[in-house]
């Protein structure tokens, strides 16, 4: 299948790498936050909560001078920002060293202490917390797809969105599959997204601790619970879409969380899974509403709590963001979480 609008059918991986970060690709050139909402974006009670869990690693790991936060897939840097703000007046800021790993441009109004890196740092070179907000989701990876004898292969695309089965899936692919996300007896028509590439990037993420913590915090579905047929979509100007790789909108897909944190296990003191809703209630976001009386009293902070507690709610709905996974990964440290 070729087309002059669409071209040559490839894999998905190859499709969604040069439409998401290629020359012209979505995040080389668009501000994301223009196109999706985040838990960043929703309200600043996020970056402060990132703060208080990096003040928990800080404490664990003896103060350790740098204290070192690498945002990994930091969009333009709110996050960053968001905690350096938080973390204003208090001893951290002195020591803190804060990195966003990004292959978009860096924005001309960034904060100059915000580092800006294209690739991960090297093994063992971080004390602290590497944290991947909605990153996994963004690493590109094949679909499979069974054919009329219920054979998994490759899902081929144009870029404007037309696919077909292409070959056999190659062995490594296979047994990713045949473990986490097993399409044996789905019959024809089913889908699956081979995960290993996300498995891949996380554990280089994880190596990059000398001792500290690193969090995947993301769109997650579990090995017994896995969509027939897949989650791969689009978003564009804040609308999802149908997944399209011509580099006009974002293409994202749910992680397979449990198969990233096995893949991880052996770099880690523990590792732990919960959801956004129950992390973020341990870091004293808890949505409560303020006290009526207050606004007799002091109508302008009534307002402002009443303001909060709309916020927090937003992050903590276990039917939205509340109900992000979160894969905590301690190296050299147990989990800093109760």
């Amino acid at each position: 299948m070729t087309s002059e609008s669409g071209g040559a059918p490839v894999r998905w991986r190859t499709a969604a790498e040069q439409a998401l970060y290629g020359p012209d690709g979505f995040y080389t050139r668009e501000a994301p936050g223009s196109h999706f909402r985040t838990s960043v974006h929703a309200s600043a009670l996020f970056a402060q909560a990132v703060a208080r869990l990096l003040l928990r690693v800080d404490t664990a790991l003896g103060h350790p001078a740098p204290l070192d936060l690498v945002d990994v897939g930091g969009g333009r840097g709110e996050l960053a920002h968001g905690v350096l703000e938080a973390l204003s007046g208090t001893e951290a800021e002195r020591r803190v060293r804060v990195r966003v790993i990004e292959r978009g441009p860096r924005p001309e109004r960034a904060d100059p202490r915000v580092g800006w890196e294209d690739e991960l740092p090297g093994p063992g070179s971080v004390a602290g917390l590497v944290f991947a907000n909605e990153w996994l989701d963004n690493v590109p990876l094949d679909i499979a797809g069974t054919d009329g004898a219920g054979v998994p292969r490759y899902v081929l695309t144009d870029r404007a969105g037309r696919e077909r089965l292409g070959p056999p899936l190659e062995a490594e692919d296979a047994a990713w599959l045949a473990r986490w996300w097993p399409l044996a007896g789905a019959g024809p028509g089913a889908r699956a997204e081979v995960g290993r590439p996300r498995d891949e990037a996380w554990t280089a993420a994880v190596r990059a601790l000398g001792g500290g913590l690193a969090v995947a915090a993301d769109y997650a579905h579990s090995r017994d619970a896995r969509p027939p047929f897949g989650t791969l979509t689009g978003f564009r100007e804040g609308r999802e879409v149908p997944a399209v790789p011509d580099g006009r909108g974002d293409l994202t897909a749910h992680v397979a969380l449990d198969a990233c944190a096995d893949a991880c296990g052996p770099l880690c003191a523990q590792v732990r899974m919960r959801t956004q809703r129950e992390v973020l209630r341990d870091l004293e976001v808890t949505g409560t509403r303020p006290p009526l009386a207050l606004a007799h009293t002091d109508p302008a902070e009534y307002v402002r709590r009443l303001g909060a507690a709309g916020e927090a709610a937003e992050l903590l709905d276990p039917g939205g963001l509340g109900a992000f996974g979160w894969l905590l990964c301690g190296v050299g440290m147990p989990v800093p979480l109760d």
